[in-house]
C-alpha cells in the first residue's frame, strides 16, 4: 500500500508540472478555446459546457458557457474524476451516483444531474502519455440523459481539438493533429464537416491536403479565405506558391518535395500576398501521410499569424531599437557584430568596425540643458542614418557613442574616404541667444583580420584607434595599425569649446 501511494504522488506532482509546462493556467480568455465549448453546448444540447484545468489545489476554467464561476475548489469538482478516466466519465443521474449525490453543485445551483467529461492529455516532451488528464472538456446538465455512440465520439473529437488547440498554444508542432482530425471529421459527417468548418474559422486556422497520386489540392474554406481566393477556385502547386515572395518558393518547394519523398515534416512562417495584393504573415505546418510505408499525401494546418507577428515585431523592434535616436541599440548591435563576423570570417570578405564618439557634446548639455543635448543626438543619429548604405550597420551604443559596421568590399577598400565622409557630415554647431557650442566626432577603425578572435577582440581594436585618435585631436579618425591620423583642416567655427 505505502509503494502504490507513493506512486500516486509521483504521478500527480509530474501531472502537475506537465500542466504547469503548457503555461496556461490563469490566462485570459482566448477565442479558439471559447469556440470548442459554445459549439459543444449547440451539438449536445446542453446549458453547460467548460473546458478546464485541475493543479493541486483548484479547478479553473479557462472557457465556459452556462457557469458564471471562474474556479473552484478541486476537491467538489466533478473533473477531479474525470482526469483519472482512460476514455471519458458518463454521469447520467448524479441522484444515483453516492459520488456525487450530496455534492454543492448538485444539491445547490445549478442543480446538476448530467456530466460526461473527456480528459485532456496533450503530448509534452519528457512527460508521460498515461499521466492522469491535466483537465478536461466536459458538458453537463441539470437533468438526467445518456449519450449515443455517435454522441460519445463527437465528444472525444471535440476533446482532441481542444487537445491540439493546448498543444498548438505552446507552440508545439502536435497542432497537426488539429489538421488530420478536422480532415477525417470532414470526411465521415457532413454535418461534423459544417461544425468544424466554423471552428476553424474562428480560430483562423484552415487545412489542407495535397494528394501525391496525382499533386492535386485540397483546401478547408478557411485557407481559401487567408488566400483571398473563391471557395472551389483550388490553384496548382505552383499557382499555389506564387502568392509567396520569389526568394522563398524554391525553398517552400524543396520542404514539400522532402516531405513527398522522405517523410520529413515541416514547419515555416512567411509573408503571402493575396489575390488583391495584401500583404499576409502566414504559417504553414504539414506532415506526410504514410500508406503502405509509403507517403501517400501532405497533410497541413494553414494560419494567418499577421496580428501576432505584426505584434512580435513590435516588441523586438522595442527591444533592439533606441528610443531617442530610432537607431539599433547596444543589445542590437552586440547580435549584428556577431553574426557579421561569423559571416566575415566564414566567407573570407572584408569587414570594418567604426567606433564614434562626440565631441563638445558635454559642453552643449551643459550650456543649454539636455534637451537640446537630445535633439543633438537625434540630429546626428539622422545623420548617421542618412549615410548609411543598404549593407551598412549604424547603431547608437549609449550616451554619445555610436558605432559603424562596414561589409561592403568597395567601402572597407575605400575606409580613408569613408572616415573623412564622416568627419565632415556629423560636425554640428548649436546656436542659442549668441552662444555657441561645436559638435565633431572622434573616430576609431579596426578592420577584421586574420589574427583577429572574434567580436571582443575587434571591439579592443577600434576602441585603441578611437584613444589614439582622441590623444591625437579631436575630430579626427584612426585605423587601428595605421601610423597616420584621418583628419579634417580644422575650420574655426567648428571647433568645440
Amino acid at each position: 500500500m505505502v509503494g502504490t501511494a507513493l506512486i500516486a504522488r509521483l504521478r500527480e506532482a509530474e501531472r502537475i508540472e506537465k500542466l504547469e509546462s503548457f503555461s496556461i493556467l490563469d490566462t485570459p480568455q482566448e477565442r479558439e478555446f471559447d469556440a470548442v465549448v459554445q459549439l459543444a453546448r449547440r451539438l449536445f444540447g446542453v446549458p453547460i459546457a467548460l473546458i478546464s484545468f485541475l493543479d493541486g489545489q483548484r479547478h479553473w476554467l479557462k472557457a465556459k458557457c452556462g457557469l458564471d464561476i471562474s474556479e473552484g475548489r478541486r476537491g467538489a469538482a466533478f473533473c477531479a474524476h474525470a482526469i483519472m478516466v482512460d476514455d471519458m466519465m458518463i454521469v447520467e443521474d448524479t441522484a444515483l451516483d453516492e459520488r456525487f449525490v450530496e455534492n454543492a453543485f448538485v444539491v445547490g445551483e445549478p442543480h446538476i444531474r448530467f456530466y460526461a467529461g473527456v480528459p485532456l492529455r496533450p503530448h509534452a516532451d519528457g512527460f508521460a502519455d498515461d499521466l492522469p488528464g491535466i483537465g478536461t472538456l466536459c458538458i453537463l446538465d441539470t437533468r438526467p440523459r445518456t449519450l449515443t455512440e455517435e454522441d460519445r465520439q463527437l465528444l472525444r473529437q471535440l476533446a482532441t481539438l481542444v487537445t491540439s488547440l493546448i498543444t498548438a498554444r505552446s507552440g508545439a508542432a502536435a497542432a497537426l493533429r488539429l489538421s488530420g482530425e478536422a480532415r477525417r471529421h470532414l470526411d465521415r459527417m457532413e454535418r461534423q464537416h459544417l461544425q468544424l468548418r466554423q471552428a476553424e474559422r474562428m480560430a483562423g486556422i484552415g487545412s489542407w491536403r495535397l494528394d501525391l497520386s496525382d499533386m492535386s489540392l485540397h483546401w478547408s474554406d478557411q485557407v481559401y479565405a487567408i488566400y483571398g481566393l473563391p471557395t472551389g477556385q483550388m490553384p496548382s502547386v505552383d499557382q499555389g506558391l506564387s502568392f509567396y515572395p520569389e526568394d522563398r518558393r524554391a525553398e517552400i518547394a524543396d520542404m514539400l518535395d522532402r516531405t513527398a519523398t522522405m517523410g520529413e515534416s515541416f514547419d515555416f512562417e512567411s509573408d503571402l500576398f493575396t489575390v488583391d495584393g495584401r500583404k499576409r504573415r502566414v504559417r504553414s505546418m504539414g506532415e506526410a501521410q504514410i500508406v503502405d510505408g509509403r507517403p501517400a499525401a501532405i497533410i497541413g494546418v494553414f494560419q494567418d499569424v499577421t496580428d501576432r507577428y505584426a505584434r512580435e515585431q513590435s516588441l523586438r523592434r522595442s527591444a533592439d531599437t533606441d528610443a531617442l535616436t530610432g537607431l539599433p541599440n547596444r543589445a542590437c548591435f552586440d547580435q549584428r557584430l556577431e553574426e557579421a563576423v561569423a559571416h566575415a570570417s566564414a566567407a573570407d570578405e572584408p569587414l570594418c568596425l567604426l567606433l564614434m564618439d562626440l565631441d563638445g557634446f558635454k559642453a552643449v548639455n551643459d550650456t543649454f540643458g539636455h534637451t537640446v543635448g537630445d535633439e543633438v543626438l537625434r540630429i546626428i543619429g539622422d545623420r548617421l542614418r542618412s549615410l548609411a548604405y543598404a549593407s551598412t550597420f549604424v547603431a547608437r551604443l549609449g550616451g554619445d557613442e555610436f558605432v559603424m559596421l562596414l561589409t561592403r568590399p568597395r567601402d572597407c577598400a575605400r575606409i580613408e574616404d569613408q572616415l573623412t565622409r564622416l568627419l565632415r557630415s556629423l560636425r554640428h554647431v548649436v546656436e542659442r541667444d549668441g552662444v555657441r557650442r561645436a559638435v565633431s566626432v572622434t573616430i576609431g577603425a579596426a578592420f577584421l583580420e586574420p589574427n583577429v578572435s572574434g567580436t571582443t577582440a575587434l571591439v579592443h581594436r577600434a576602441d585603441l584607434a578611437l584613444y589614439e585618435a582622441k590623444r591625437a585631436r579631436r575630430g579626427t579618425a584612426r585605423i587601428h595599425g595605421a601610423r597616420d591620423a584621418v583628419c579634417l583642416k580644422p575650420e574655426p567655427q567648428l571647433v568645440p569649446n
